[in-house]
Order: structure tokens, then sequence, then C-alpha cells
């Protein structure tokens, strides 16, 4: 079956989304933070029909004007608080990183955390990651793909909703290059093996470990994980290689 024919492609043109959009108002420091430093490190995207959504006829961005210079792109998608993204963008200031967060409080704090740490080579979008990839970004444009700790829609009527399918895949290979890295982790057993399944089978994908990945180097351990943690929930980490 060619990839145009995948049930899963047609699910994520329909509208399927991986999260759940809140509407929580920023405080007081998100609030400042936002006004301060969203027209510098906010992607501008324009809005299509609903929130998140991308204008039809929008290009693919230019990555150099974005980031004022020419480097190796990763992608982190859910980025939150910016914890893991911050953190991995100063170990490795030799990437651009650009971040799809749809959550407008996480991503003003984010900001906070890029003007403490006087991190230069981030950037954010608040739109739909599937979209964005889609839209935002160029064929074979992608260096490396970050999904850390996705919602994992545990009920078993919601896991159409997981982001990790093969479907995904699909989008995630045509937009990297031979080469290309895409690093995830997640607590949740349950979806950690169909991360597993999915890519082993996934004709663009190679498992660069036997199995599990050892966790990632510049991954730091945030707030969310803790809490996983301590729940006594086995963290999962995975690498695979985009193939020639």
């Amino acid at each position: 079956m060619s990839t145009a024919e995948r049930q899963p492609v047609a699910e994520h043109r329909r509208g399927i989304k991986s999260y759940v959009r809140r509407t929580t108002r920023m405080n007081e420091t998100q609030q400042h933070a936002w006004d301060r430093f969203a027209g510098r490190w906010v992607v501008d995207v324009p809005e299509g029909p609903r929130e998140t959504t991308i204008a039809e006829g929008t290009p693919p961005l230019d990555l150099p004007a974005v980031f004022g210079r020419r480097a190796p792109l990763a992608v982190e998608i859910g980025s939150g608080t910016g914890e893991s993204l911050v953190a991995m963008a100063r170990a490795r200031p030799e990437l651009d990183v650009l971040a799809f967060e749809v959550y407008q409080p996480a991503v003003a704090s984010t900001l906070s955390r890029i003007n403490r740490e006087g991190v230069e080579n981030v950037r954010l979008a608040m739109v739909d990651a599937v979209q964005g990839l889609t839209v935002l970004l160029g064929e074979a444009s992608l260096a490396e793909l970050w999904v850390f700790f996705p919602d994992p829609w545990h009920k078993l009527k919601h896991r159409k909703r997981r982001l990790v399918t093969p479907a995904f895949a699909d989008l995630v290979a045509s937009r990297m290059p031979p080469g290309g890295l895409w690093h995830l982790a997640t607590d949740w057993q349950d979806y950690a093996n169909q991360m597993l399944r999915v890519l082993e089978v996934h004709p663009s994908f190679e498992n660069v470990h036997d199995g599990w990945a050892p966790r990632l180097q510049d991954r730091p351990v945030t707030k969310f994980e803790t809490k996983g943690l301590e729940k006594g929930r086995t963290i999962r980490d995975l690498t695979f290689r985009r193939t020639g």
C-alpha cells in the first residue's frame, strides 16, 4: 500500500488533534514575558480559520531569515514551558531549534527561560505540529526531531489521537534527509511499545539501538518527568535514524 493510500493520513487531514487546546489566561509574569519577547522569538504564522491552524497558501518558512543564519534544524513538538527545549538548545549551539507549542502561557514561560539563559538559537511557533511540519518546513529540511512525553491518550477510545502513527512517521520521513535523527521519550509503557512498533517496521527509519535507547545525554530531567518517576513509571527513550 502506498503512503498516500494509508488510512491514518486521511485521519490527519480530517483534523484529529493530538492535544487539547487550553485557554487558561497568562499570569502577570507570563504576560510581561510575552509582551517583551514574543516579537523576537515567536514566529509570526498566518492563522487559519481555527486557532493553531495555518492559513491556506502560507509558504514554507525562510529559515535563514527566521534564525538569522544557516544551520541544521531541530524541531521539538510540545515543548511545554521549555525545560528540555532551552537546555538542549543551549547544549547544541550548532543547531537552530524550532518548537511547536500551542499553549500560550507555556510559550510565555519559555520566553522567560530563553531570556534568563541567554539562548539565541530557539524560535517557537504556536501551530499544530502536523500542519507545522507539513506547511512550514520543506522536504529534507529537518536534521533532528524531538518528541518528549507526548500526550499518551491512555484511554482506549482516545488512542487514535496519539501523535506517533504510521501516517505521522511518513510525514517526518518526508521532512528528513538520510541520516536525520528522531528522538522520542515517554513514561507510558503502552505508548512506548506503540512508538517502537510503528518505527521498527517503517521503511524509512532504522533503530539506532537494539530496542530502547539510552537516555539522550542533553535531555534534562524535567518536572513533568519527575512526576512520572514518582508514580513508579519507567522512562523509555528511542532514537531512530532516517535511512537513505
